[in-house]
């Protein structure tokens, strides 16, 4: 039984090698790309995740999978490939996609709250945003508008997701 599992936990490795330096030769030329997530299961079902400085379209989904198909051989591998980009409702997971994003409405989780504000500044260790709420004014009737301005470590963030607005013309 054990020899079964040796040659095809080899195959498994000798591909996630193969993945990688192919993914770090692309990546070298197109420095805007950077890979998210990626997981290889021992059936060879290989599932990448990128993300760009930019907009990933979908040409560039195209053009990681069949270099990564070329570098594979489908006479010896029976393998399945799917690359895609991160959906607009997932999490953002590295600080690079927060700078991609300033300027844009997040929504931040911490362990003690939830904040909703315009991503203004990413720094290496925190990000800041800011917010309007209405509120109770502190003498006599009606609301006053207040602006808000919070740093928020990335150490104490748990999930921070893009809002996705559509404005009304």
């Amino acid at each position: 039984m054990r020899g079964l599992f040796v040659p095809s936990f080899y195959k498994f490795m000798q591909v996630e090698k193969i993945i990688d330096q192919t993914i770090e030769n692309i990546f070298a030329e197109r420095g805007d790309l950077f890979i998210i997530k990626k997981h290889i299961t021992t059936g060879l079902d290989i599932n990448l995740t990128i993300d760009g400085d930019r907009l990933v379209n979908i040409s560039d989904c195209i053009d990681i999978s069949r270099q990564i198909e070329q570098a594979l051989d489908r006479d010896e591998l029976d393998f399945s490939i799917k690359v895609q980009s991160p959906g607009a409702d997932e999490p953002l997971v590295m600080l690079r996609q927060y700078k991609k994003h300033i300027g844009r409405k997040l929504e931040i989780k911490t362990a003690e709250e939830t904040l909703e504000g315009k991503l203004e500044e990413v720094g290496d260790e925190e990000v800041r945003i800011t917010w309007k709420a209405r509120e109770k004014k502190p003498k006599g009737k009606g609301k006053i508008t207040v602006k808000y301005d919070r740093s928020i470590p990335f150490t104490e963030v748990e999930q921070a997701k893009v809002k996705i607005t559509f404005n009304k013309n």
